[in-house]
């Protein structure tokens, strides 16, 4: 499978991921890897372990991987070298899971997929209008810190300006932006940042799945409604 233990964080962010899982519902090893085999196997997408956050007594944001000052506490892979690849089986994931306890699922941008990234608001009018005028769509997922992540097509990301520019955008303050190659978002039912789970608005569908729309038929829509929610 090529997932390896290797250093997460020198070994100290397993034993950390232990002692920062945080309250509430707290999913078992086999409902983790559950979750990882229908991404990998159901989906035919990447997995990687991602760290997590917790709240302290006193109110700060403690993450998984040991780091005294951590840039993105909760939300980024333990070691971009381990993953657990699209196609891999329940038992698979199961035993690969097993070495990253507590882990956070992350889905790697710029190979099945890529993501537009909008405020929460302006993804769930956007939804309703991409639905009523029947343009594909792939799985579209909210985030606790107010955004909605739209899948499409891998590329979407470092074309957006070209895009926007042969759409007349180019020149909106527009609150979109595109996540693709070397990119990671945290899968649902996953913990963001401590700040809560992500989830589904649209969830996946075997026949989406494999292939997300291309960014231009969604990208008008997404970006009427950001440059309508920011007037």
């Amino acid at each position: 499978m090529g997932f390896t233990i290797g250093a997460i964080g020198g070994l100290s962010g397993i034993r950390e991921l232990h002692q920062l899982r945080p309250g509430g519902r707290r999913r078992s090893r086999a409902s983790a890897a559950t979750a990882v085999a229908e991404y990998t196997g159901l989906w035919g997408w990447t997995v990687v372990p991602g760290a997590r956050a917790a709240r302290t007594a006193g109110g700060r944001t403690e993450c998984s991987c040991g780091a005294s000052v951590c840039p993105a506490p909760g939300a980024h892979p333990l070691d971009a070298s381990l993953e657990v690849p699209a196609g891999a089986t329940l038992d698979e994931a199961g035993e690969a899971w097993a070495q990253v306890p507590g882990a956070a699922l992350l889905l790697p941008t710029g190979r099945h997929f890529d993501v537009l990234d909008v405020s929460e608001s302006a993804g769930h009018r956007a939804l309703v209008r991409l639905e009523r005028m029947g343009l594909p769509l792939g799985p579209v997922a909210l985030a606790p810190h107010g955004r909605a992540w739209f899948f499409v097509a891998p590329g979407a990301a470092a074309e957006l300006p070209e895009l926007l520019y042969r759409m007349g955008w180019d020149d909106a303050e527009l609150d979109l932006r595109g996540a693709g190659e070397g990119e990671y978002i945290t899968a649902p039912p996953s913990d963001l940042g401590g700040r809560g789970p992500v989830r589904w608005l649209r969830p996946p569908t075997l026949e989406g799945a494999g292939s997300p729309p291309q960014a231009r038929l969604l990208l008008g829509t997404l970006a009427y409604v950001c440059h309508r929610s920011a007037a």
